[in-house]
């Protein structure tokens, strides 16, 4: 089975720290280019989330991005700091006396002082191991599109070998058809201009003809690559640079059986076969 290189994935986190979620780009790249959007203080983890990208992944340009939110988290653990409350507090007393009134401190104030409540600290590793697991998650959902898409183009690159095996077919059996035809022109021509044929020598002239209009060779090529790309999407994995290149064989294929053209139906077979393959090569583009 083969891949698209083009993708997206969103994995979200909720944890009793908080919440967040992975969203992961992939688009085609002729190597595997990897990108991150990480909160600076996780800047520390990027060398593993590259290294688990990779033993995934093969080609692509990859951005992949962390959003976090601590809003949400499970605020069980809050607790006063009682030693900076008991400062505050003091200091209240203390401006009673050089203001000399009386009036009970605010309390809903003091809880609105920065380091006046503590959260119970985060085990760090505990969240290291929920992130990366996350990402885990995203990068199958990535695969599984990846595949989704690889299916989508599979299909369209068989539709259009079935193409271009049917023209090379209609070529094969029109050569015969060709040939008659050109030696009928020329006869044609002899009696016009009023020549007297020389069998010999009009028989050299017709080998020659064959020689330059054979397309033989080509229709057999073409045939040998139509087998190769159908047995390379077939096995699947990392296969989009050999199938590009099979791209390149089939189009030199075509033009030439262009040049060697007498005829419109082999010049129209020669077209087809360039939009078939103009098809295919822009696909494949996106292939893994």
């Amino acid at each position: 089975m083969i891949k698209s290189m083009t993708a997206f994935a969103r994995q979200p986190i909720e944890k009793n720290w908080g919440a967040g979620a992975w969203e992961i780009r992939s688009v085609n790249s002729r190597y595997l280019e990897t990108n991150f959007r990480l909160p600076e203080v996780f800047r520390s983890l990027e060398f593993k989330l590259r290294e688990k990208l990779r033993k995934k992944l093969s080609r692509g340009k990859i951005d992949c991005s962390l959003r976090l939110d601590f809003s949400q988290a499970n605020n069980e653990g809050l607790s006063v700091d009682h030693e900076f409350a008991e400062s505050l507090i003091k200091a209240h007393q203390s401006l009673q006396k050089i203001a000399k009134v009386e009036q009970a401190p605010d309390l809903t104030r003091l809880l609105n002082f920065t380091g006046m409540i503590k959260k119970q600290d985060v085990d760090s590793e505990l969240m290291e191991k929920d992130l990366l697991s996350s990402l885990d998650e995203a990068i199958e959902q990535l695969i599984s599109m990846r595949a989704r898409e690889g299916d989508s183009i599979t299909q369209m690159i068989q539709q259009r070998l079935d193409g271009i095996a049917e023209q090379v077919s209609y070529v094969r059996e029109e050569m015969p058809v060709i040939v008659t035809w050109q030696k009928e022109k020329i006869l044609s021509r002899f009696e016009e201009v009023k020549l007297e044929l020389d069998e010999n020598r009009f028989e050299q002239e017709m080998v020659i003809v064959a020689q330059k209009i054979d397309v033989d060779e080509e229709l057999d090529r073409l045939d040998a690559h139509i087998k190769e790309v159908t047995r390379l999407i077939k096995k699947g994995g990392v296969v989009g640079r050999r199938l590009d290149f099979l791209m390149q064989e089939l189009n030199r294929e075509a033009n030439t059986l262009g040049s060697k053209s007498i005829s419109q139906k082999t010049t129209g077979a020669s077209i087809e076969l360039k939009v078939l393959i103009e098809q295919m090569r822009e696909q494949i583009q996106n292939v893994e």
